[in-house]
């Protein structure tokens, strides 16, 4: 019997599961929300708030912007494959009012996305070493299929 390889979140910000979230934080004082979470101060500069509890957004979002990556970013950043291929980022308007920049999901490019157009997190592979599989949240297009 073979042992399947662990997976592991590359960094703690986001679920796992049928439906992963990121995971932001919430001010105690004034509600304003952070993503990445926030555990020194609040990013509210109305506000002097040093309490914060973790809050999971919305897994959907509407792309704001987007853009490819036609070269390949320094360390640490681990290449998809070698040699490199580019891929598209999108900056994605959360309804917490948030905008979040991300990799958009494997398959998919420039070509896919549109302003305006309905993205959503995914968990994706980032890359495997000896230890297991590293997984990182992407974002992925919604489809009239997956709607």
């Amino acid at each position: 019997m073979t042992e399947s390889p662990v997976e592991t979140p590359a960094v703690d910000w986001f679920t796992t599961g049928a439906e992963p979230a990121l995971i932001g934080s919430r001010c105690a004082e004034c509600g304003t929300i952070a993503f990445p979470r926030e555990t020194s101060f609040c990013k509210n500069p109305a506000c002097s708030g040093e309490e914060f509890a973790d809050v999971e957004l919305s897994r959907r979002g509407t792309v704001w912007s987007y853009t490819d990556a036609q070269y390949q970013p320094p360390p640490p950043y681990v290449p998809r494959s070698d040699p490199y291929e580019p891929f598209a980022l999108a900056a994605v308007e959360l309804p917490e009012g948030l905008v979040v920049l991300g990799q958009v999901a494997e398959g998919f490019g420039v070509a896919d996305l549109r302003v305006g157009a309905t993205v959503e997190v995914v968990v994706e592979p980032l890359y495997t070493d000896e230890t297991g599989t590293r997984t990182v949240w992407r974002w992925k297009p919604v489809t009239e299929e997956t709607r």
